[in-house]
């Protein structure tokens, strides 16, 4: 019974994603968002974010995690320090009715110490889709703001050692 119910909630959960192509956004304004932190706190984006430059590694399904990760290793390898946050961003009205569902998962897989930076996107989640583009959706969109909400970068290839780079220099 418990794997019939799985089946049915992932069938639900992939069927209410619509397929946007993927933006060139850099230039352009972030949209403003809200989320909740892991830590259950409400956040508001970009407007929350008070830093010169503020890193958002944007994730659409599960399997994006794998191409975070390997950005958040290749930051800390390259001794890039800066405000970083992940957002996991789910489309659709079923992922809100699982949301807690969904968020306790994470925590359970999650130090506790890091859940402040990680903001879930459920209400918002179709906008941000759509703005940046949910092509190859286990690629990370990785987007770095200025303190007005500016894109300043913006990557959504996977990770490489050249994109790395070219963020640093952004950063820089």
């Amino acid at each position: 019974m418990k794997s019939i119910l799985s089946v049915f909630i992932f069938i639900l959960l992939s069927a209410c994603t619509s397929q946007y192509p993927n933006q060139h956004v850099t230039g352009k304004q972030f949209p403003n968002i809200s989320g909740e932190s892991l830590e259950q706190n409400i956040v508001t984006i970009p407007r929350d974010f008070n830093a010169d430059k503020t890193l958002l590694l944007i994730g659409y399904k599960q399997d994006s995690q794998f191409d975070i990760d390997r950005w958040l290793i290749g930051l800390d390898m390259a001794g890039v320090t800066l405000p970083t946050y992940e957002l996991p961003t789910i489309a659709g009205m079923a992922p809100r009715m699982f949301s807690t569902f969904i968020d306790s998962g994470m925590r359970k897989g999650i130090p506790k110490e890091l859940w402040g930076g990680v903001i879930t996107i459920y209400k918002d989640g179709e906008a941000v889709q759509k703005f940046t583009g949910n092509q190859s959706p286990n690629n990370s969109r990785v987007v770095l703001i200025n303190n007005s909400g500016e894109i300043l970068y913006f990557y959504d290839r996977g990770f490489s050692v050249d994109a790395l780079n070219k963020l640093k220099a952004s950063i820089e």
